[in-house]
């Protein structure tokens, strides 16, 4: 387990945190605030519940984050699936093996509840009070790419025969992750290019149905609501920036990392927990980032990698030559012990 991050205590703040957003980012944030000893603002223009755009699949390293944050018990409640294997298909090949670890499948709909309603136990108030600094913002960011080469998200729930998998599928410059989740519920989630969605007039069902194993993998299942879209998206983070004094960004509003990863969840509450106790104790917003480039620098680096040799079809040529376990590991941000 490799060394955890150093963050520079300097003072204690007496003014309150304030959090924008309360996804997973932001809510761990505002409980990692509250466990420093700050008093939390938080501040969220959506209502929870809510179904939001993502591949729902959390990594095993996600445990001892939950635990340190309480409530790893309310996530066992919650019956998440529980996740063994990889399946990843490309147009010509596809790869099958064990995970390492076992990994879990739970919807938004409850994972982002059951972190909200604990950031909100635990004393954060909810309020819409002008932001102020110290400053998280964990709300999400877009893309400023021009159109025609903009990247869009979509997800929605089926029902139907579940699998202990995840799967990848990789064609026509898109990605698409299937999943389990709580209750049987199987998750699709995935990402295109917007030329190759605007060939389909952004009808999901006949993009999934063009690729073969995804239709043969969804022919038994039954869609739950229309699909879901987000966007425009695009990769990268702010880990080489200087960010302004007292603002923390975390989560997506820090790096957006390629969804085949499976790494986006964890890398949200890993830097939520980080910039909760660097503003609730004073750290510097350059010992912020430095911190958070220790934890998810490396994977952001190796899917990067992964992605061109998606584009250039090397990925499907290496593929068969890479253990699994090596692959997962590769993608992984080190967590700090």
């Amino acid at each position: 387990m490799p060394e955890p991050p150093v963050l520079t205590c300097r003072r204690v703040l007496l003014s309150p945190v304030t959090v924008l957003g309360a996804g997973p980012a932001g809510a761990s944030a505002a409980i990692a605030a509250l466990q420093a000893g700050a008093a939390v603002n938080l501040i969220e223009k959506s209502r929870f519940p809510r179904h939001k755009v993502c591949g729902e699949f959390l990594s095993p390293e996600i445990v001892p984050v939950l635990q340190e944050l309480g409530v790893w018990s309310a996530f066992q409640a919650s019956q998440p699936a529980t996740i063994r294997r990889l399946s990843v298909y490309f147009p010509k090949s596809q790869k099958r093996c064990p995970l390492p670890e076992c990994a879990f499948g739970l919807s938004r709909y409850r994972f982002d509840q059951l972190l909200f309603d604990h950031a909100i136990e635990a004393g954060a108030r909810l309020n819409s009070t002008p932001a102020s600094k110290p400053l998280i913002i964990a709300h999400g960011r877009k893309s400023v790419l021009p159109r025609g080469r903009r990247l869009f998200g979509f997800k929605a729930h089926f029902t139907g025969p579940a699998d202990d998998a995840v799967e990848l599928s990789f064609f026509q410059g898109c990605y698409v992750g299937i999943n389990c989740v709580e209750e049987g519920i199987t998750n699709v989630c995935g990402l295109g290019p917007e030329n190759v969605l605007t060939k389909f007039d952004f009808d999901i069902d006949a993009l999934i149905h063009s690729f073969a194993p995804l239709a043969h993998r969804l022919r038994p299942l039954s869609r739950q609501f229309a699909w879901l879209n987000s966007g425009p998206l695009e990769f990268g983070n702010r880990l080489a920036e200087e960010l302004e004094p007292g603002c923390y960004p975390a989560g997506d509003a820090l790096s957006f990392v390629d969804p085949f990863t499976g790494s986006g969840l964890l890398s949200a509450v890993t830097t939520g927990c980080l910039a909760g106790r660097s503003a609730a104790q004073g750290v510097s917003s350059a010992d912020y980032l430095a911190a958070c480039a220790k934890v998810i620098g490396s994977p952001f680096r190796v899917s990067s990698v992964l992605r061109s040799a998606v584009r250039s079809g090397w990925a499907e040529r290496l593929m068969p030559l890479v253990p699994g376990a090596l692959l997962v590991k590769l993608t992984r941000p080190h967590v700090p012990a």
